[in-house]
């Protein structure tokens, strides 16, 4: 199944559990089981923004983008952390309001028993996206996921609490719970907003990936061939791995040619889908760029050399 795939059966199953979650809200006039519906609404609209960013990312590239539009992504992620912020402060306002006027409660058992198949059917598809994000890298799914694991937590522990209120009969634990709700995805949401905004600065592959990267370039180094300058970079399911390949100055174009031909199939054979920039250089060659980083990264060696000359001076 496809990403789009699935953030659409995200949309439908949030439809369902609105509904079931609602009504059990209905039936018992409890603020945290309204806390959880809202939750699911908020499902329902990171699920569809989530579908139209995936569909964006799997443009073409075209003349306003010629490298893609790999990093839509990122803003559904973002965005679903906005809207669950959102939710988190309705959330907490309807509590701390219900915490002040306490009102009794109805008919809990149906309210809990729609609510435990909502939780089901949520915890099922959560479960299932999170093992299909990791498969096709998408921080879309994953977010999405994530908020759906959240969502499970949120009702199983508003269910533990009105079985508290039924045994106590302190009503001021549902708007209690409420408030933990609302403090619970407000960490999700911190959470998704920070990981969408380092996808945003092209933050490094993970080490595992950039660990198989220096196995097989370490392959084929030898005496007269290195590598150096390895950089890395994720763009919502794509990644990138940018470095230089310095081969001896006698060699012709071709043969260098033909080497690094070798190294990106075998760089795209331990990581499918990696998109390899090779730069060819002969050996004890660097670039204008990469000298000029490097005189960047240490400006102060210079500068503490100078300073005790310049005092003796004085």
């Amino acid at each position: 199944m496809q990403v789009q795939q699935y953030l659409k059966l995200s949309a439908g199953v949030a439809v369902l559990t609105i509904a079931l979650k609602t009504a059990a809200w209905w039936w018992t006039g409890s603020v945290s089981l309204a806390s959880d519906a809202l939750e699911s609404g908020v499902n329902l609209a990171g699920a569809l923004f989530g579908l139209a960013m995936v569909t964006i990312a799997r443009r073409p590239p075209d003349e306003d983008h010629p490298f893609g539009h790999h990093k839509a992504e990122y803003f559904s992620s973002a965005f679903e952390g906005a809207l669950i912020l959102i939710a988190a402060l309705g959330i907490g306002w309807a509590a701390i309001e219900r915490l002040r006027a306490p009102q009794p409660l109805e008919q809990l058992g149906i309210g809990m028993a729609l609510s435990l198949v909502s939780t089901a059917i949520n915890g099922a598809l959560a479960w299932k996206m999170l093992q299909a994000s990791r498969e096709h890298r998408s921080i879309a799914l994953e977010a999405d996921a994530r908020h759906l694991f959240t969502d499970v937590w949120t009702s199983v522990g508003v269910v533990a609490g009105l079985i508290g209120v039924m045994l106590t009969g302190w009503t001021w634990l549902d708007p209690l719970l409420a408030i933990l709700v609302a403090l619970n995805i407000l960490r999700e949401a911190v959470h998704l907003m920070w990981k969408s905004t380092g996808g945003l600065m092209d933050m490094a592959l993970e080490p595992e990936d950039q660990q198989v990267i220096a196995e097989v370039l370490a392959r084929f180094e030898s005496p007269e061939l290195r590598f150096d300058h390895v950089a890395t970079r994720a763009a919502g399911q794509q990644r990138y791995v940018d470095f230089h390949l310095h081969v001896p100055a006698r060699w012709t174009l071709g043969e260098a040619a033909a080497l690094r031909g070798q190294v990106e199939q075998a760089l795209m054979g331990a990581l499918p889908g990696l998109r390899a920039s090779i730069q060819l250089l002969p050996v004890n060659v660097e670039t204008r760029f990469a000298e000029m980083a490097e005189r960047e990264t240490a400006p102060s060696t210079a500068a503490s050399a100078a300073t005790p000359n310049q005092e003796g001076q004085g």
